[in-house]
């Protein structure tokens, strides 16, 4: 990368003092703002990015909200590496979104999905801009793609009616159900229904098609996995990591869960590969009965690397890296006494080396393992890693942090200096004082090393006590890291002049799989003990802490903790707030959609250990109950249903308890809409300054 040496220097310090902790000063508020939540709805976010085959310019998209539409806009940005101090070009801003791009093979090109026809297909569009052709036509929408490394072939994932021959009848069937005037649905296997989303009948199905010398389909789409009674990729959070063409185009690799009537209760992916020209799949990975997916092709097409689960029925087993020997069948594993679960992996140019991501002490880092050795070493230190691609020898990423929303990087392989490529937001939120964050540990469950964070009021003034609200994450195998998010983020709360207290207790990710082992089977018992150690031992470190002035604030695992906690931790705060939490397990265990999670959780499912399923359900101790509490539930939540959330709230009023009940019709686990999401945290926002306001 050519770049001015000043001009890099200074880069990379900005870099680093980005990803750094803001230091817990003495230094009292005099000027700026805090941080709103409308500054929260409205920032610009940037994803994940594509780097070009030579590695010498990137693609990322960058996706805007439109409030007077209610949703979010996305589209194509480059920055070439090539130019000095080069300034991010947009590439596209057409009225429908550009998401999902990928190089052409030769880098004169860039493909990406647009509903700007009416329907989401592949388009392509040259580096430097201009107007963009049509690559795909098809009757019914393209969901995923990837374009073969030798540019003549194209593979499609799209939704389709398995009884159906071809897309033009899956079109005709979904056109005819639409107009029927008769809506009832009928089902004999699960999923009947999935995150939020009714089963319709159709399953994502993986096909290959041939471009022509302008980049183009040139005739119908053969069918890959349609002889597989499984999606690809997966739902309901899938995507085209889960398959992959092999570097000679002749080979595509994808992952799919083959389960039949026991799919929702079952983990066990495997990798097939398959000719890109259509055939009979293979599978590669058939004697494990737990997870196996990402495969990646060595640069040779040797070697498949992949992650792997060893634990039938558990989704947050750590995932180990095998190295499949594709000519002799067989497998090793490397780096296996490094104890962090990837998210994803990616080949260096050479082969040597495997770049990796991983949560990793309250952080999300990205690292190198060496393929011989399994020596793994960090590339990044503080903040959170979100997607990164490897190409030449440049490796780009985004990054965030507590006090900072994802921003691009990229550096070359072996120097570990990344240059920050992007500013947005940066004007926007030029006034803004971000709250001041710490990370502390404290000694929590069976006296093991439990690690959290604090968070000053934007407004901090040494001598003064704050209020604190306590986020409890969700998950349960989760994190509330060094990281940035849109939905449950301690700026919003440091912003309106709160503290905030968030623990990693056990069950969490990124500490070790044990510790993340030891939240099954024991929901309401050492992570409770972990929250109590954890606010307690902030309390004690930080004197501005205000602990007769707290609230406890949970979604998903977290809401069922406030449940929890009303029944188990009844004189810990002033007021709760419960988002999508569970109330009842034997409730949650026959509506849940994934039955493979409380089935795991609770050591079996409810029929065979309803003893297991009942020794943490709060449902036993709303006798106890008496902390006013916010109820939030999203109507089409089917990993929690509406029947927890009414049921809480049910129990509350019953109980004679102030309480307030906010249902989305419209929204799922999480809360997505902007106008949704503004109207979620003023009503959050107000239930705190009811109780505690600073």
């Amino acid at each position: 990368m050519k770049v001015r040496t000043l001009a890099l220097a200074a880069a990379v310090a900005a870099t680093f003092a980005a990803a750094m902790p803001m230091p817990m000063t003495a230094t009292a508020a005099s000027t700026g703002r805090g941080f709103t939540i409308e500054d929260l709805v409205t920032m610009e976010r940037i994803g994940t990015p594509v780097v070009s085959p030579d590695g010498t310019r990137i693609v990322y998209t960058v996706r805007s909200t439109d409030m007077a539409k209610n949703r979010g806009h996305t589209d194509l940005w480059l920055v070439d590496l090539r130019s000095p101090n080069a300034k991010p070009q947009r590439l596209t801003s057409d009225a429908a979104s550009s998401t999902d791009p990928e190089w052409s093979a030769n880098g004169d090109a860039i493909y990406y999905l647009s509903a700007r026809s009416g329907s989401s297909q592949v388009w392509r569009i040259a580096p430097d801009g201009g107007e963009a052709t049509q690559v795909t036509n098809l009757p019914v929408d393209v969901d995923a793609y990837r374009v073969s490394p030798t540019g003549d072939r194209i593979a499609i994932s799209m939704s389709v009616f398995r009884d159906c021959a071809d897309l033009a009848c899956t079109k005709a069937k979904a056109d005819a159900k639409e107009k029927d005037k008769a809506t009832g649905m009928v089902y004999d296997r699960l999923f009947v229904r999935h995150w939020d989303t009714w089963n319709d009948g159709r399953n994502a199905v993986l096909f290959s098609a041939p471009l022509d010398a302008n980049g183009r389909v040139s005739s119908a789409p053969v069918s890959l996995s349609g002889s597989l009674d499984g999606d690809v990729p997966s739902k309901p959070f899938g995507d085209r990591e889960e398959f992959r063409f092999s570097p000679d185009g002749k080979t595509v690799v994808f992952s799919v869960r083959i389960a039949g009537k026991t799919e929702a209760w079952s983990t066990n992916f495997d990798l097939y590969a398959v000719p890109a020209t259509g055939g009979q799949p293979r599978n590669l990975t058939a004697a494990n009965l737990a997870w196996d997916t990402k495969g990646v092709f060595s640069p040779d097409g040797s070697t498949l690397a992949y992650l792997s689960m060893t634990r039938p029925g558990f989704e947050a087993d750590r995932y180990h890296i095998v190295l499949l020997d594709l000519a002799t069948g067989k497998k090793r594993n490397i780096a296996e006494s490094w104890d962090r679960s990837p998210g994803s992996i990616q080949w260096t140019r050479d082969g040597k080396s495997l770049i990796a991501d991983a949560e990793d002490i309250g952080q999300h880092k990205l690292f190198s393992i060496d393929v011989a050795s399994g020596k793994v070493t960090a590339l990044t230190n503080k903040g959170s890693i979100g997607g990164f691609d490897v190409r030449g020898d440049t490796v780009a990423f985004t990054q965030a942090s507590l006090a900072a929303g994802a921003q691009l990087y990229a550096m070359k392989l072996g120097q570990n200096n990344p240059v920050k490529l992007t500013d947005v937001n940066t004007d926007k939120l030029g006034e803004v004082r971000f709250g001041e964050y710490e990370q502390f540990s404290f000694k929590g469950a069976n006296g093991d090393t439990v690690y959290g964070h604090v968070m000053k009021p934007w407004n901090y003034e040494p001598g003064k006590k704050y209020p604190i609200a306590f986020l409890v994450h969700g998950g349960p195998q989760g994190s509330f890291g060094n990281g940035w998010s849109y939905r449950w983020n301690p700026q919003v709360y440091a912003g309106a002049g709160y503290a905030t207290v968030f623990i990693d207790f056990h069950g969490s990710t990124g500490y070790g799989q044990k510790f993340t082992d030891a939240i099954s089977g024991d929901w309401g018992g050492k992570p409770l003990e972990d929250l109590k150690k954890g606010l307690a031992a902030a309390v004690a470190k930080y004197p501005w802490l205000d602990r007769s002035k707290a609230c406890a604030l949970g979604a998903s695992y977290g809401g069922y903790m406030m449940n929890w906690i009303e029944g188990n931790w009844s004189d810990g705060f002033k007021c709760i707030v419960n988002h999508d939490g569970v109330f009842d397990t034997r409730g949650m265990a026959y509506s849940t959609e994934e039955q493979w999670f409380t089935d795991w959780e609770n050591g079996g499912p409810y029929f065979s250990v309803p003893e297991k399923h009942e020794r943490f359900n709060p449902v036993l101790h709303v006798n106890k109950w008496k902390t006013p509490m916010l109820v939030v539930q999203g109507d089409k939540d089917f990993r929690i249903p509406t029947a927890q959330g009414l049921s809480t709230f049910t129990a509350l009023q019953r109980r004679g308890i102030e309480s307030k009940l906010l249902v989305f019709p419209d929204e799922n686990h999480w809360v997505l809409k902007p106008a949704n999401s503004l109207l979620w945290h003023h009503t959050v926002i107000g239930w705190l300054d009811r109780y505690i306001k600073p």
